[in-house]
């Protein structure tokens, strides 16, 4: 699995020219898997998630975590994380899970969110042609692959 963080202000996700997902102050969280990802993956990235300080406290030192801010959480899936650039100019994608298991995948990962936190859960639609809007904060991005934490 291999989710990509960025720290915002607001966020929001539009399809056919309709928000679907929105929110304030957060984490916009682009998600991607892969074959392996299992429950129990999920569940070690949903606790880091939700314990990386990368909030600013009093002090402006990056101390607090999304939890900590009461902050929203906005959740696109984004199978183009998998992306192989290693032959050619054309990426290729054939580490990200098939269609059909990456939409399996994406509604056990926001449904185990949900189940671990109270804090607002907007989606993105999944395999839909997307314009996400970021106000970046600071910036703030970070990457986390399942294979390293």
């Amino acid at each position: 699995m291999r989710v990509l963080i960025q720290r915002v202000l607001e966020s929001s996700v539009e399809v056919e020219g309709q928000i679907c997902g929105q929110i304030g102050k957060g984490l916009l969280i682009l998600l991607g898997f892969s074959p392996e990802d299992e429950p129990s993956i999920m569940d070690k990235m949903i606790r880091k998630i939700l314990q990386l300080r990368i909030f600013p406290d009093d002090t402006g030192k990056m101390n607090l975590s999304v939890t900590d801010v009461s902050g929203g959480l906005l959740l696109v899936s984004q199978f183009t994380l998998y992306a192989d650039c290693k032959k050619g100019n054309r990426p290729s994608y054939i580490q990200a899970s098939p269609p059909v298991q990456a939409l399996e995948q994406y509604q056990n990962f926001v449904q185990r969110f949900r189940d671990s936190c109270t804090l607002q859960i907007e989606t993105g639609i999944f395999a839909a042609d997307m314009k996400v809007q970021i106000l970046n904060d600071g910036p703030v991005t970070i990457w986390l692959d399942s294979e390293d934490i």
